[in-house]
């Protein structure tokens, strides 16, 4: 007896649904990913006449201080944006699951500044920071160099930063605590276990595949950020806050233009941040 064969229909209708979005996405991401790797290998100032330059291009990335300048203000503002943001995240989220009054409004108020344009976030806080006429000095009565001085601008970024993107995080981790079977705790209270012990044992644990989705975006979005910074602090002061999608722009649109070079950073960026995502999948996959 031969089981009955699926309507041809109804076996193409899924991929017909979903083929524009694969259209567009292989147009507008695949293809100019595919043609940045072809750019990496040219040198060109005008867009328009391309010299083969092999892997010269990467040679002088590597040799290059601004390169590495970049890198390491781009690592260092990762790693702090990824830290902070999973913490706080996880902490405003209980905080929010909590039956508290008014917690509707207080989960909107937080989610808020993401739907801010991130151009509009950095003139804000630009003013905000302003060390003669800004809202933080005057409130504090002191002359704080916030965005002059080097490690202050990269804490503001940083601050900025989380303030922006900290409501969908924690929205992230609202909704996985919300998918935690409540007789888990109840089952640890009748045991006697403390708050903290049915959140180190129970809660945390159980969080961990929605903990290691908000460490990927939160680790991306680290590594590709630029437009709030540009219009916060531009890069400054002397290049403290030049992060490599800030460094690959000026290369690319900013006299001297080296198209090419700015295509290889490129390419070294999305290496760095692919293999980084690797290990977070390889490291969730394993047993608990």
């Amino acid at each position: 007896m031969t089981a009955a064969r699926t309507p041809w229909n109804i076996r193409v209708a899924p991929y017909l649904f979903v083929l524009p979005n694969m259209l567009i996405f292989g147009v507008f991401t695949i293809w100019p990913a595919i043609n940045n790797v072809t750019i990496s290998a040219y040198d060109s100032t005008n867009g328009r006449t391309f010299t083969y330059a092999g892997t010269s291009n990467y040679t002088e990335l590597v040799r290059s201080a601004d390169f590495w300048a970049a890198a390491r203000a781009t690592a260092i503002f990762a790693v702090c944006f990824v830290v902070l943001c999973t913490i706080g995240a996880i902490g405003l989220a209980l905080l929010l699951d909590r039956r508290l009054r008014g917690r509707g409004a207080f989960r909107a108020i937080f989610f808020l500044p993401v739907l801010l344009s991130p151009v509009v976030v950095g003139l804000i806080w630009g003013w905000i920071l302003d060390r003669r006429n800004g809202l933080a000095n005057t409130l504090l009565g002191a002359d704080v160099p916030w965005l002059v001085d080097g490690r202050l601008a990269m804490a503001a970024v940083v601050f900025v930063g989380l303030w922006t993107h900290l409501g969908f995080y924690a929205l992230i981790i609202l909704a996985g605590l919300q998918g935690i079977d409540p007789n888990h705790h109840a089952a640890a209270m009748i045991d006697g276990a403390s708050a903290w012990q049915r959140l180190r044992y129970i809660t945390l644990p159980l969080l961990r595949p929605t903990t290691m989705v908000v460490v990927i975006l939160s680790m991306i979005a680290g590594f590709q950020a630029f437009d709030f910074i540009w219009t916060l602090t531009g890069g400054g002061p002397i290049g403290a806050t030049t992060l490599m999608v800030q460094y690959i722009y000026q290369n690319a649109f900013q006299s001297p233009i080296r198209y090419g070079l700015a295509a290889a950073g490129s390419v070294i960026l999305f290496c760095t941040v692919f293999g980084l995502t690797l290990i977070n999948v390889l490291l969730d996959r394993r047993p608990a």
